[in-house]
């Protein structure tokens, strides 16, 4: 066994969202880059670094969890991540456990610090600052700045490895938020918004392609903002995705979290119709009722988002739509719950999240006035949660006798069947395919197929026929 002093076998495990899987990756060409060997964390890794996610109470006490479990096995544990990023020092007060918590401006020499971890030396824990205190105030101005931004650490050379071998991959178009949603405290951690140049996001796609990716997720804190911190002649969204869709081995771009009041026409229009691009939406609702609305400093209304809805299947009718939704907001009235109720039932999305209210650490809605008893807001939780499994079961059923193209990404128990998603499915977050009698069918193919059925928000389909690479 290697000496403290050379030893360079290293673990990553990722908690939390997709942009913090891309961070991952860029983590692991970091390290591979400066001579540090991947290894599971059960194969005996002399360091253990988690990724941890530090967005809702029950993902911080998964971290904690998964800090605790690492340093079991007696390698040494650092943090990174969301919320070693938002609590630093404090964290690394309350848990012994970890060696070093580290805050994203260490990532670009992570490889110089794990050696000091694992040579016993002692390194200072991250002091959390407002992230967005950082960068200029004017969106066009970030882009000179040298600030380290997690996931835009692609270079002349590859600073990304994959950590598995998806036929699906993370493409992260931008970091940070300037919204000010009441009850959210992500930008105050990643930061204020900060695009990715176009030609920089298209090279990367290539690489991922070539590393076997089929099926391009693009993912930020706010999708549509991209471009805005940009000169104009290099476009948005709309001028992006069609060139992601042009790349050679790429047979679907599926586009992330877009915010309501900022999606335009011409932007729906071209996911709805782009060969190559999902018609997929990811829309974040959070709610219906203005007052609350409000409130979470958002915008729009039950009304504004049926129109929204309306417009997306006018170009799209079959184009899958999910959501996530907050009850239990303070100051949410029965009227309120009753107008969020109406949009549900009009919208008839396919994947609806239903979440109860809870307090973030230094948001504005932590001081609001109107707290709901939780007794209350789990009762309203699961009269929604009932509501919307109805819903979303009834949209599944709709879509009996449809043509979905799939894309393979595991086999069952049997091997008879496999399991991947259609166009309006998205990773993890959505229901997913079931393709029957599917011997001779490999992860990683696009097939087309019939649904016969439905389960929940889940297809079943007959595979008619597997499309060549480049066919969509």
């Amino acid at each position: 066994m290697s000496s403290p002093t050379t030893s360079r076998r290293v673990a990553l495990l990722t908690l939390g969202c997709a942009r913090n899987e891309v961070d991952s990756e860029e983590l692991a060409g970091r390290l591979a880059d400066g001579g540090w060997q991947l290894v599971d964390a059960d194969d005996a890794a002399d360091v253990v670094v988690v990724n941890t996610c530090g967005f809702v109470e029950s993902a911080k006490k998964d971290s904690v969890d998964t800090l605790l479990a690492a340093s079991d096995t007696g390698a040494k544990v650092v943090a990174v991540g969301c919320m070693a990023e938002r609590y630093g020092a404090e964290l690394a007060e309350s848990m012994p456990e970890a060696d070093a918590v580290l805050g994203f401006d260490h990532y670009p020499d992570l490889a110089e610090r794990l050696g000091d971890v694992v040579s016993g030396h002692k390194i200072e824990s991250h002091v959390p600052v407002d992230r967005r205190t950082l960068l200029p105030i004017t969106p066009v101005e970030r882009q000179e700045s040298d600030r380290q931004v997690p996931g835009h650490g692609w270079g002349p050379r590859t600073l990304r490895k994959r950590l598995d071998d998806s036929p699906v991959a993370a493409l992260k178009i931008a970091s940070g938020c300037d919204r000010r949603c009441s009850f959210c405290a992500i930008p105050s951690f990643r930061g204020a918004f900060v695009s990715r140049h176009p030609d920089e996001i298209v090279a990367e796609a290539a690489w991922l392609a070539e590393q076997g990716a089929r099926e391009l997720f693009l993912v930020s804190e706010n999708s549509t903002s991209y471009g805005k911190d940009l000169p104009r002649e290099l476009g948005g969204l709309e001028r992006l995705l069609p060139r992601l869709a042009a790349v050679p081995g790429v047979d679907r771009v599926r586009v992330s979290y877009l915010q309501p009041a900022e999606t335009k026409p011409t932007l729906v229009k071209v996911i709805a119709t782009t060969e190559g691009v999902a018609d997929y939406f990811d829309m974040s609702f959070q709610h219906s009722a203005e007052p609350v609305l409000r409130r979470m400093r958002r915008f729009g209304s039950t009304d504004s988002f049926l129109g929204l809805v309306e417009q997306i299947r006018s170009f799209a009718p079959r184009a899958g739509i999910r959501s996530n939704v907050i009850v239990g907001f303070p100051g949410e009235t029965d009227e309120d719950l009753a107008e969020l109720e109406r949009f549900l039932t009009g919208a008839r999305l396919d994947a609806v999240g239903v979440f109860g209210y809870s307090d973030e650490d230094g948001t504005e809605a932590e001081s609001l006035p109107g707290k709901l008893d939780a007794d209350l807001i789990a009762e309203r939780v699961a009269k929604m949660s009932v509501l919307v499994e109805e819903l979303t079961t009834q949209r599944a059923e709709d879509r009996i006798g449809d043509e979905v193209v799939v894309l393979v990404e595991h086999a069952e128990d049997d091997e008879s069947d496999c399991v991947g998603r259609a166009a309006h499915q998205a990773p993890e977050v959505d229901g997913e395919c079931v393709l029957l009698d599917a011997e001779g069918i490999a992860v990683g193919e696009l097939v087309r197929g019939v649904v016969e059925d439905s389960e929940g928000v889940d297809l079943v389909v007959r595979p008619l026929e597997v499309l060549p690479r480049g066919t969509r």
